[in-house]
């Protein structure tokens, strides 16, 4: 662990303790939605979004993405404040007692939990909801997913006041968000980024929509709808055809397919930025 992360131990702790003064968050008003599931004491971190329970249980924490460690990976290069970020979620939780609550899907394909996460007071009240303030303390972005459910409002406004800070991760490039120029985003191939732009053009081509953000969508970047995650975005209210026009930001992993692009399979993912949009 680095200095820097030693250091940030320290002072999370103190962090955490103000944040509860005034901490009755959105998220614990709609919690409601949440089925509670497992309780325990938490026994180790693995990173900055993953943690153990004492009684082995792997706990992925849903609907935020913290800077990635190796972890054993060859090849794999750590995130910029991976060690950082990990040392807050250790401050925050180790040797705490936490409720775990499920939003929908349960377990992902490596069999971990697919929780919000709660640590509980000496009367085995929550008190701190672990997502929102990760992000909160900008050491994660919010990633939602398609089978969860959360208060994903309440998780982008803290996420909206870190970035405007330039707290943790949004003081460094590498986490800037992105706009939709496709020579500088093909060089984000691979990575998660958000990006941030205006939808010049919508189609549907045989189910599939394209959402394309400039004059020729075979080298503009794009967002993609795929025909079977179409009833995902109905079901939210979202005519994803009549965006054209319409200020954005979209969050995913770029990929390539004549132009840069990312795929949409979440609602919770498209933010738009139009008041009169919406």
């Amino acid at each position: 662990m680095t200095k820097r992360a030693q250091n940030l131990t320290r002072q999370i702790a103190g962090l955490a303790s103000a944040a509860l003064l005034s901490a009755v968050s959105l998220g614990a008003a709609k919690s409601a939605a949440l089925k509670p599931g497992e309780s325990g004491v938490v026994a180790s971190i693995l990173d900055g979004d993953t943690l153990y329970l004492e009684d082995g249980l792997k706990v992925r924490l849903s609907a935020m993405q913290a800077p990635k460690l190796p972890l054993g990976r060859k090849g794999f290069k750590a995130w910029p404040m991976g060690e950082e970020a990990k040392a807050a979620l250790t401050a925050l939780t180790q040797k705490r007692r936490v409720q775990l609550f499920y939003g929908g899907e349960t377990r992902d394909r490596y069999g971990r939990a697919l929780a919000q996460v709660y640590t509980l007071n000496a009367a085995g009240e929550r008190d701190l909801w672990i997502q929102e303030e990760m992000i909160r303390l900008g050491l994660a972005r919010v990633y939602t997913w398609p089978d969860t459910w959360q208060n994903s409002s309440a998780l982008y406004a803290a996420e909206r006041k870190a970035r405007e800070s330039k707290r943790g991760i949004w003081g460094l490039p590498y986490y800037a968000v992105r706009t939709p120029e496709p020579n500088m985003l093909a060089q984000d191939v691979d990575s998660f980024q958000l990006v941030e732009g205006i939808i010049t053009s919508t189609a549907d081509v045989r189910g599939t929509i394209y959402l394309n953000f400039g004059a020729d969508y075979k080298t503009d970047f794009t967002i993609v709808v795929a025909k079977k995650n179409r009833r995902n975005l109905e079901r939210a209210g979202f005519d994803v055809l009549s965006l054209e026009g319409a200020k954005v930001r979209i969050r995913g992993w770029i990929e390539l397919q004549n132009g840069p692009m990312i795929w949409l399979d979440d609602p919770n993912r498209l933010e738009i930025l139009d008041d009169d949009i919406l």
